[in-house]
């Protein structure tokens, strides 16, 4: 199962971006998708998680100001990041576990990321 994120960038603080992030391969199920992120010098964080019961959670940092969005039917998920701050600075990355078709084991899977640069 293959992972690839796209739309990071570089934002002035306070702007807006939007990365997508789609799963592809032999699935059966998607559990949940979410993405962290890892700052240079700092560990791989959790951002947002979103279940496929559209249960979400989010970092303290970022609530409020990012929203993740799921569509099920394109085992793709979409993390709305307003009012970004330079802190938010980061390599993102997306994960998604689940069910591979057709025998059902487990799987876990990473994109390679996608940069995200808040600057003046």
């Amino acid at each position: 199962v293959q992972v690839v994120e796209s739309g990071g960038g570089l934002v002035q603080p306070g702007g807006s971006l939007r990365l997508s992030c789609a799963a592809s391969g032999s699935i059966f199920s998607i559990n949940a998708m979410g993405w962290y992120r890892q700052a240079p010098g700092k560990e791989r964080e959790l951002v947002a998680i979103i279940t496929n019961g559209c249960g979400t959670n989010y970092a303290d940092s970022v609530k409020g100001r990012f929203t993740i969005s799921r569509d099920n039917a394109k085992n793709t998920v979409y993390l709305q990041m307003n009012d970004l701050k330079a802190e938010d600075t980061a390599v993102y990355y997306c994960y998604a576990e689940g069910r591979k078709a057709p025998v059902g084991s487990g799987f876990v899977s990473w994109g390679q990321g996608t940069q995200v640069t808040v600057s003046s």
